[in-house]
């Protein structure tokens, strides 16, 4: 892409397992730019989480045809945080946006980012005000936003994904950022940039298989939690010195109607003693997940490790 005085676009689409949605995206996203954007220029990064479908197969065709589609090509996949932050980290232009492959994030919703982004606001969020998904993930999903943002001393956004519209300003910031486990979500409420919102429903996929499930759902979810509030431990020390009082009065009590001869047996102690057992594994377990974030953030390892870059200019 040759140098010009006409601001630039970049869109960053991550992709896994998607060969039956990338080349109708990158149509799509190309008919955008070219009907209702065509004062800025643009390019559209796909980065790739190692695929073992035909997508990168389609996407090294895409970059041959059009030289503002590029590629990065991951060496294995990384996970659903490292590889849509690292991509917003490669791009050249003077803003991102950052959508799904799978038609999830309307394209045709491109335009109204731009122009709250033209008004002045360096972030702004595609919040989903409905669903075509699973009633249940619905459910759950909002559950958990109104939790966390309970919980969260930082302001977190409702049912937004990541899909929105990012400047320079927040890009460079992102660079900066030393964190090998990045959440980008709880980034963008956190740094404070000035942003709005513009709603939208997200639709149904337009082909493939979806590689979210309830295993993503909860690694989203403990990766909120363990970076951006200690409410949990502090709910499992409260919890802890109940379950021990309780487990103190309920004791004395089997002990002192033993004695006197009441005939109770040990069956409520035991009882109480399973039921403390497995309040005791519950709060380990959400101590394990504590650690694990402190060893993934301690580790320093790389956001991603390239395989292939395709287009880019030599740096």
């Amino acid at each position: 892409m040759g140098k010009t005085d006409r601001r630039c676009i970049s869109v960053v689409v991550p992709t896994y397992n998607e060969e039956q949605n990338v080349r109708a995206l990158c149509k799509a996203l190309v008919g955008q730019f070219e009907k209702d954007l065509p004062q800025y220029d643009y390019e559209i990064l796909f980065i790739d989480n190692c695929s073992t479908d035909g997508t990168r197969t389609k996407l090294r065709a895409l970059c041959a045809e059009n030289g503002r589609v590029k590629a990065i090509l991951n060496a294995r996949n990384f996970g659903q945080f490292s590889s849509p932050y690292y991509g917003l980290c490669q791009v050249a232009g003077d803003c991102a946006v950052l959508m799904c492959a799978d038609f999830q994030d309307p394209v045709e919703l491109l335009p109204a980012l731009v122009k709250k982004w033209e008004e002045g606001h360096a972030v702004v969020c595609a919040v989903k005000t409905q669903s075509e998904e699973n009633a249940l993930l619905r459910l759950l999903r909002s559950f958990y936003y109104k939790l966390i943002r309970k919980a969260s001393s930082v302001e977190h956004i409702e049912h937004f994904t990541g899909f929105g519209l990012y400047d320079r300003r927040f890009l460079d910031v992102l660079r900066t950022l030393d964190d090998p486990t990045p959440f980008l979500r709880g980034v963008v409420a956190e740094l404070g940039f000035a942003r709005c919102e513009v709603p939208y429903t997200q639709r149904k996929r337009r082909a493939g298989r979806t590689s979210n499930n309830y295993k993503t759902l909860y690694d989203a979810a403990m990766a909120s939690f363990t970076t951006y509030t200690a409410t949990p431990i502090r709910a499992m020390m409260a919890v802890g010195l109940l379950c021990c009082l309780a487990a103190v009065f309920g004791g004395t009590w089997c002990a002192f109607s033993h004695f006197r001869g009441h005939g109770t047996g040990l069956l409520p102690l035991c009882s109480l003693l399973l039921a403390l057992f497995g309040v005791q594994s519950i709060f380990l377990s959400v101590l394990g997940e504590y650690l694990l974030t402190l060893r993934s953030k301690t580790l320093r390892r790389p956001l991603v490790i390239e395989e292939e870059r395709i287009n880019f200019e030599e740096r």
